[in-house]
């Protein structure tokens, strides 16, 4: 078996396979470790590259695009591995990335995923926004970081280079145990793309689990790479795989609560779209508050089997509102939250 599998999952990344492979390839050379790329059915010139430039990497193809969640799962499926490295394909990793998560996991078993320190490709001296250095929630399901609170984002002073505990690291490089990936039934392929990692991680908190950041491990992500940051898709994903996930997550005593705050802000941010970006963003959100009701049903047993497995209530959920606390008591940086 191998020790660690490191699987990218490439869609049409026929330009960014050339660029960012090659420093996945040179600093990966620890022992037991293979990379992968896991086509989601390009159809650029992916398979290509990959054949021409990289004919000793192994390439996993895939029948159709199964979005980011059901791709991995798909893929994950055909490699035998004790712990798999979910990493985003515009990810640029550095030297002994790979040593501080490996030493972390095993030398503590209950720790069932890690993530590295993630800074930002375009501006390296900043935290990147997808997880920056480790992520958490507030009560309504709005994801924050140490170092990026909403679009606020933190120049990268070794604030945050401790290892802790976190409530979700970003599945742009998500490292997990195998056995753990798969007691929960991988990630949620109904979630498509966006926010199925931290369903995922919140999933492994509620089972009495750990997840850990490890800014001992470094590496540099574009972002962005498959929907930009002012995408209507991405907007409402994210709006209704949060509010899936609250759903799937949130214990029965406080779920009608959030739900119904939620959507009180949601109403605002629909609003605040519709003034400053049009029409698009404002029905995305929208949508997704329709869609989600929608998939209520088939999430009922989701919900049921995940509670019915939960030990405990995340402690690393914040109980206070993000949307309150960053806006109108104006606490910008994360150093400013008790958590």
């Amino acid at each position: 078996m191998t020790k660690i599998a490191i699987v990218i999952l490439n869609w049409n990344g026929e330009k960014l396979l050339p660029q960012f492979l090659p420093s996945v390839i040179k600093h990966s050379n620890t022992e037991g470790t293979e990379v992968i790329v896991a086509d989601n059915a390009s159809d650029d010139d992916s398979l290509a590259v990959m054949k021409e430039q990289f004919p000793d990497v192994r390439t996993i193809e895939l029948n159709k695009n199964y979005g980011f969640a059901e791709g991995y799962n798909q893929a994950l499926k055909l490699v035998n591995a004790k712990y798999y490295i979910l990493l985003n394909s515009d990810v640029e990793v550095t030297k002994n990335w790979l040593n501080p998560m490996l030493e972390l996991m095993d030398k503590h078993p209950d720790i069932a995923a890690c993530g590295p320190k993630i800074l930002d490709y375009k501006k390296k001296s900043h935290f990147e926004y997808a997880g920056a250095s480790g992520g958490f929630l507030d009560q309504y399901g709005y994801p924050f970081c140490r170092g990026r609170v909403f679009f606020n984002v933190e120049e990268d002073l070794g604030q945050y280079d401790d290892i802790r505990d976190v409530l979700w690291a970003s599945g742009c490089a998500l490292m997990v145990r195998s056995k753990c990936y798969w007691d929960l039934e991988g990630l949620d392929s109904d979630f498509f793309a966006h926010m199925e990692e931290i369903d995922f991680c919140w999933r492994l908190n509620n089972r009495g689990l750990r997840v850990a950041i490890v800014p001992q491990s470094v590496i540099y992500h574009v972002g962005g790479a498959s929907l930009q940051v002012g995408s209507p898709r991405k907007t409402y994903l994210n709006f209704r795989n949060s509010l899936l996930m609250l759903y799937k997550n949130t214990d029965n005593k406080s779920l009608r609560r959030v739900l119904r705050r939620r959507r009180r802000l949601d109403s605002i941010a629909a609003l605040k779209f519709l003034l400053t970006d049009g029409f698009k963003h404002y029905d995305a959100v929208n949508q997704a508050h329709i869609d989600f009701q929608k998939m209520l049903p088939q999430f009922e047993e989701k919900r049921k089997k995940n509670l019915d497995h939960s030990k405990t209530n995340s402690a690393l959920v914040m109980k206070e509102s993000l949307v309150y606390t960053f806006y109108l008591k104006q606490k910008k940086l994360f150093t400013n939250y008790n958590i």
